[in-house]
């Protein structure tokens, strides 16, 4: 399966079909919807919820000594997602909040 890249206010249209399957959804009573196959969210889940809590990503080009960028890809899986993580912990002690 491909991916499917989306830029805000580029949505294709719905064809009929979608269409009034929305419909047909939207007109359903939500005690009509199976979520069998949904597991329920446990007492850990919730202790960590936070409401409105994301954040924002932007896309940059930045400039990183080829050792450390070798070090983070060293260390498998997302390094792009590790970087932002150390990042964050750096600003967080700069700024006293942890």
């Amino acid at each position: 399966m491909g991916v499917l890249i989306i830029k805000d206010g580029e949505y294709p249209e719905f064809t009929p079909e979608q269409e009034a399957m929305l419909a047909k959804l939207a007109a359903m009573d939500d005690r009509d919807i199976d979520t069998s196959d949904i597991p329920e969210l446990g007492d850990d889940f919730w202790r960590q919820a936070r409401r409105g809590h994301f954040r924002r990503r932007e896309q940059l080009t930045i400039g990183i000594d080829s050792d450390i960028l070798h070090w983070l890809r060293q260390q498998g899986g997302d390094y792009q997602a590790r970087l932002n993580a150390i990042l964050r912990r750096a600003m967080q002690q700069e700024s006293g909040g942890g």
